[in-house]
Order: structure tokens, then C-alpha cells, then sequence
């Protein structure tokens, strides 16, 4: 079994929290992402978006193009328009030969609110994940359509946080929408990170690897803090940084035969945490981590 292993820019700049690493150039971002050992990237807003300028500016750092971002807002949107949204980004995709597209939700969020705490989540009625599934099977059946496989991405303080949301929305959409496993995100929300691997195996397509620090968890107030707040005060950190077990993870994704693209993820204060240091900490844990579990790493 193979692996590859990417970093995520928003580890260098959050596009959330333009203030944090507004400074630094896509340029360091990008080497220092391949001198750590990273052979992949998701896009970020540094990047440019013409096709002709992402494929010299990957290329000149041997680098992939694996997925980034989508908005997306059919909680409350039209399939139709949501299809029309998704095109120009799908497009840059397909051209790019990215294998996913990330789907995060995000009609009526807070994540990206410092001013609104985490308990003003929205929060989508049972009764309404049955038509709001047969939208996302669309739109994932669609992008498969183009060439370009759709993850769905549960996200803090957005309407598929907590494990049962997860479970509703994948109970209510077809085998063409995929799973992306975050590990911080899940655990902060409180899931069992294990659990969903082995109940959502077949339909896992991307995997986010963050860590969590326990003394910043255990101190969030959800009726006070915000997501921004949380990421501010370092809850989150590279793999082998934090209190998650990644043997056990990779062991249960190398049992479920995962086989495809782990993107490390740390959402941090990058004044206070060093970007090239962390990414270096994410790579080797999660190298060591995947042979132990029987991976290949290809780069």
C-alpha cells in the first residue's frame, strides 16, 4: 500500500486570519513545504489561479497540485447554482489532474467568525439531511463526472461538525460523495476518530492530519470562544505534537486499505509555532507512523 504525503499552506498563512503569516511568501511556503519532504500541496489564496502561472509555480518546486478548498453553501443553495459555482474551481482542478476537491460547508458558519462562538453553529434539522444529501450526491456526481472526485470535509463550527452530523450526512448521500477524515477536527468536535474510519472506510478519498494540544481543548468555553479564538490559542498541531495515537490511525486506514493522500495540517499562530519546524515534525511522524503500519511513502 502507498501513501503520499502533502502539507497544507494554511500552516504558513490562514486565509481566516489574513494578520497571521500575511507576511510570508507563497515562494517560502512552497520550499520549505518540498524541504520538509512534501511532495503535495492544497491550494491556498497566495495561490494564483490561472492555470499557465499554478502549473509553473508547482513545477518550479516539484510539487503536486492535491486538492484545496470549495465553499460551499448548499445548505441553502440550488444544485444548479452550486453547479455553477463549483465550475471554474472544478475546471483548475481537472486540468491540474488534482484528485479532489474538498467540500466544506459553509451556509451560516462560524468558522471563519472571531466574533461568534462556537455554540451559534448552525444547526440542520434531521428532517432536512435527506434533501441536503441528495444535493451534495449530485454535486459529487457531477465533479466525479469532470474527472475530479469530491471529499466531504466535517468542519468546527460549520452544519456537519459533530460525528452524528457526519453520520446523517452520509447515511443521506451516495457512494459518489467521498469522506475526508480531519483528526483535529474530529476530535475537537469530540468523535471518535477511529470508529468513523472503520464505519466510512470504503468512502474515504482524503485525509486532513492535525494534532490537538489536551490543556487548549479542555479549556474552550463553546458558549464564549470561537473557532478563530481556539486556533489562536494553538489547539491545534502537527502529528506527534498533540495527544492523538497515529498508529492507531494509520493501522486503521491501512485496515480499511487507504491508499492516496495524507495532507498535514497545522492551524497555528505561525509566530508562534515556526512553519518549517512543525511541517518537519508532521513529516517524520507520520513517515515513521505509516511504515509501521505497512505504508510505502512515494515521493
Amino acid at each position: 500500500m502507498q501513501l503520499k504525503l502533502g502539507m497544507s499552506p494554511i500552516s504558513w498563512s490562514n486565509d481566516d486570519l489574513p494578520q497571521l503569516g500575511g507576511e510570508t511568501s507563497l515562494e517560502t511556503c512552497l520550499r520549505e513545504t518540498r524541504q520538509a519532504g512534501y511532495t503535495g500541496t492544497e491550494l491556498g489564496g497566495k495561490f494564483p489561479k490561472d492555470q499557465a502561472a499554478l502549473e509553473k509555480v508547482l513545477s518550479e518546486h516539484d510539487l503536486k497540485l492535491v486538492s484545496g478548498w470549495y465553499a460551499g453553501l448548499l445548505l441553502n443553495n440550488t444544485l444548479k447554482n452550486e453547479l455553477e459555482r463549483v465550475t471554474p474551481q472544478l475546471e483548475l482542478y481537472a486540468a491540474l489532474a488534482a484528485p479532489v476537491l474538498v467540500y466544506g460547508e459553509t451556509y451560516a458558519t462560524v468558522q471563519n467568525r472571531q466574533n461568534e462562538p462556537l455554540v451559534n453553529k448552525p444547526v440542520l434539522p434531521d428532517s432536512e439531511f435527506a434533501a441536503y444529501g441528495e444535493r451534495l450526491t449530485g454535486l459529487a456526481e457531477y465533479c466525479a463526472s469532470q474527472g475530479v472526485a469530491l471529499a466531504f470535509h466535517h468542519h468546527m463550527g460549520s452544519g456537519v461538525e459533530t460525528e452524528r452530523e457526519l453520520d446523517l450526512t452520509m447515511a443521506h448521500t451516495g457512494d459518489a460523495l467521498g469522506l475526508l477524515i480531519d483528526t483535529g477536527h474530529l476530535l475537537f468536535a469530540g468523535g471518535d476518530i477511529l470508529a468513523v474510519i472503520e464505519r466510512y472506510g470504503h468512502r474515504i478519498n482524503h485525509v486532513h492530519a492535525k494534532d490537538i494540544r489536551a490543556e487548549v481543548l479542555k479549556a474552550v468555553d463553546r458558549e464564549q470562544d470561537s473557532f478563530l479564538d481556539c486556533v489562536l490559542r494553538g489547539v491545534f498541531t502537527v502529528p506527534g505534537d498533540g495527544i492523538i495515537d497515529y498508529n492507531r490511525v494509520l493501522q486503521a486506514l491501512a485496515d480499511i486499505k487507504y491508499q492516496g493522500w495524507i495532507i498535514v495540517e497545522a492551524e497555528q499562530d505561525p509566530a508562534k509555532a515556526d512553519p518549517y519546524e512543525y511541517a518537519c515534525i508532521g513529516y517524520q511522524a507520520l513517515k515513521q507512523v505509516a511504515l509501521t503500519a505497512g505504508y510505502a511513502i512515494v515521493d
